[in-house]
């Protein structure tokens, strides 16, 4: 599971950094023009401190066994997927509606940190 874990997480992160990147330059223009500038950059900034927080506990993984540890992973993989997915779709198309399923991308977000404090709460 820490092997899945660790190349997700890096996988993620280099799409950050593509997506970033297509947003600052082939995006640029249309995305000013829908006022989204803000909304995909939190859309990236969201999706790469999530990555950076799996790979954290594919690490962690190697010093504690506990299968909260792969809830959490798993939430904030999931929060990715909705919560900058959602954002990244509101930019380019404008369909407002989209912004109602941001929230539980958040909520998954923050279930992960939760299980993370708590695993390491009670294991360190």
């Amino acid at each position: 599971m820490q092997k899945f874990i660790l190349v997700t997480a890096s996988a993620l992160g280099a799409f950050s950094v593509m997506i970033g990147a297509f947003g600052a330059h082939i995006l640029r223009e249309i995305l000013e023009m829908k006022g989204r500038v803000g909304t995909f950059e939190t859309a990236v900034q969201y999706q790469f401190y999530h990555s950076l927080a799996l790979l954290g506990i594919g690490l962690l993984m190697y010093k504690i066994e506990d299968k909260l540890l792969h809830y959490a992973s798993v939430s904030w993989m999931a929060g990715i997927v909705v919560f900058s997915g959602s954002l990244y779709l509101l930019s380019v198309s404008g369909y407002r509606w989209l912004g109602m399923i941001t929230p539980v991308g958040g909520l998954l977000f923050i279930a992960g940190w939760i299980l993370l404090f708590y695993v390491t709460y009670r294991n360190l």
